[in-house]
């Protein structure tokens, strides 16, 4: 204040002396008798002197006074954007941008990300990040390991704290050792606490010599206080629709099990071999043993799975099932994992997959042998970890699922040739099923016959009462290379025909193929061939449809097709 009265020429020069001093005593009167008379003392100088010095100091105040409202007003209204961000945005993501740029605008800081704790890894994720100038060291969805991160030291305290340069590179992890190569001199790393839940942490970083202030730490406090409740609001969000989604799935699926005709306990036969399967299954199903079921097609695989989920602890969950072979190999990860919204061209919303649906059940899955190399890593891990990514995700599923897979081909002859992954191979032949053909169990025929004229006569709505003695002799000669299915159908196609009580078989249908033969015998492959050639003639080289030769076979239009690339076989012409 000296100095400014002095710059007025209010106070005497040093050289006056005693002189100037008498002169201004004998021209103002003593300053206790102005206060008594109700004014301040008048400095040298005279009234319009008094005035420059009032009019200086108030307008310092003033300019201080003013500084202060506006920093409380952009403080208010950073609270108020924050606030306004929180009630109107669920996605974290979305929520994160319009409140890095209003810390921005009011605190001028150069970085600020939110870091996710996940519990369970004990590792941090990097899940929202702005930072414009940055040399891409620290990148969105990175993961850090918990010991040594900054956000740590905010956990361990509870409270914000703010690290210096020096402080980072104290600590030894490579997510500080990357704050301090992208040039961070302070860094402030403010916990996200919902009760006693660490959710995350908001972390806002100078690259300038600026250090972070008190008030603006307790501002950045009050910000994070906002962004917890939104954090939580988000993963509430999240949780319910996750839960919400599986539940629409699981529900769509269930309706499409209903609408299937399956009967799990629909296992017929007493053959010795038959027995030996059923025996094997009693041994393996309440344990949670991944099961491999090896058999021709229409063996009946999907029962004996059906059969080892409803003797298990799992049977009051879900059985999923899922065809590895009916499924473009495109889509395959997607129907196994899942999928994020925009994770490829036409995802439009998040997909739960088969291995979700299946939480504490079962999953079988059928003709495992198809599932195409690229993917068999990722079935490898979900096996062994029971954890997995969503196709264009990157949070960590975790499921309790036991598996039962099953195929027709010879997996140990595709380990040998390269085509199947080896450990995939041994982690699915933990307990190995084999079920025989229908051709090995003649004894089983005639109890199939009349169990499938029951069922098929009670559906269509007409009354087989009697099996010729010819035509069940017929049908037990008759090798079946479809299998069980193929018996299905065919006496389906039968029970249609019989104009009146009597099963009326097509014996043309049941007449031996006449394969060329190799040394006085037909081989099984060329007796397949044939008859599958017979059948495509017949239905003129039609494969699909009801009529086709795909159902004369009483086999899945892909399977068929798989068969005929198998042996040979293509359309003439």
């Amino acid at each position: 204040m000296a100095r400014l009265r002095h710059a007025l020429g209010l106070l005497p020069a040093a050289d006056d002396g005693a002189a100037a001093a008498g002169d201004d005593q004998l021209r103002q009167p003593p300053a206790a008798d102005l206060r008594r008379a109700g004014h301040a003392p008048v400095p040298a100088g005279g009234p319009a002197a008094a005035v420059a010095v009032d009019n200086a100091l108030n307008f310092q105040e003033a300019q201080g006074y003013q500084q202060k409202l506006a920093e409380e007003r952009d403080r208010l209204r950073l609270l108020l954007e924050v606030n306004n961000a929180v009630v109107s945005h669920l996605d974290l993501r979305d929520l994160f941008r319009p409140i890095a740029a209003s810390l921005r605008r009011v605190l001028q800081q150069d970085y600020a990300s939110l870091a996710m704790y996940d519990e369970a890894r004990h590792t941090w994720r990097v899940h929202a990040l702005d930072f414009p100038g940055g040399k891409g060291l620290l990148l969105q969805e990175r993961e850090a390991p918990f010991e040594g991160a900054p956000a740590s030291q905010s956990l361990a305290a509870r409270r914000p704290i703010v690290l210096d340069r020096a402080a980072l590179e104290r600590l030894d992890s490579e997510i500080a050792r990357a704050h301090v190569a992208e040039g961070m001199r302070f860094l402030c790393c403010v916990p996200l606490i919902s009760g006693s839940r660490v959710l995350a942490t908001l972390n806002v970083g100078r690259i300038k010599e600026a250090a972070f202030t008190g008030t603006e730490v307790e501002l950045l406090g009050q910000v994070g206080g906002q962004i917890a409740l939104a954090v939580e609001n988000a993963l509430a969000y999240r949780q319910i629709a996750d839960l919400k989604n599986k539940l629409a799935d699981e529900k769509n699926y269930l309706e499409e099990e209903i609408r299937t005709e399956h009967n799990p306990a629909e296992i017929v036969g007493y053959s010795r071999s038959l027995r030996e399967v059923l025996k094997q299954v009693r041994i393996v199903a309440p344990s949670d043993s991944t099961v491999l079921i090896q058999g021709e097609t229409g063996t009946g695989k999907e029962l004996i799975a059906r059969a080892l989920h409803d003797l298990s602890r799992r049977r009051e969950r879900t059985f999923v099932k899922l065809n590895c072979a009916a499924i473009p190999s495109g889509l395959l990860e997607s129907e196994l994992f899942g999928h994020e919204k925009g994770a490829f061209t036409g995802a439009v919303s998040q997909k739960v997959g088969r291995f979700e649906l299946a939480h504490q059940g079962t999953l079988f899955l059928d003709e495992v042998g198809d599932i195409p190399p690229e993917l068999q890593p990722k079935l490898l891990r979900v096996l062994q970890e029971q954890e997995f990514e969503r196709l264009g995700g990157t949070r960590t599923q975790r499921v309790d699922v036991r598996l039962v897979a099953a195929t027709n081909r010879d997996l140990a002859r595709m380990v040998a040739e390269g085509r199947f992954r080896n450990d995939l191979y041994y982690r699915l032949h933990v307990f190995p099923l084999t079920l025989p053909p229908l051709r090995e169990r003649p004894e089983d025929i005639p109890l199939l016959v009349r169990h499938f004229v029951e069922q098929h006569s009670r559906r269509l709505n007409k009354r087989i009462a009697s099996i010729p003695a010819e035509a069940m002799a017929a049908l037990t000669r008759y090798p079946w290379p479809g299998n069980v299915r193929e018996l299905s159908n065919f006496i389906e196609r039968s029970v249609l025909l019989s104009p009146g009580n009597e099963l009326r078989v097509a014996a043309a249908d049941l007449k031996p193929i006449a394969a060329p033969e190799t040394d006085g015998a037909a081989t099984l492959a060329e007796a397949e061939r044939e008859h599958i050639l017979a059948v495509l003639r017949e239905t003129r080289w039609r494969i699909g449809g009801p009529s086709g030769a795909a159902a004369r076979l009483g086999l899945k239009r892909t399977t068929l097709q798989s068969k005929m690339r198998k042996l040979g076989i293509a359309r003439p012409g």
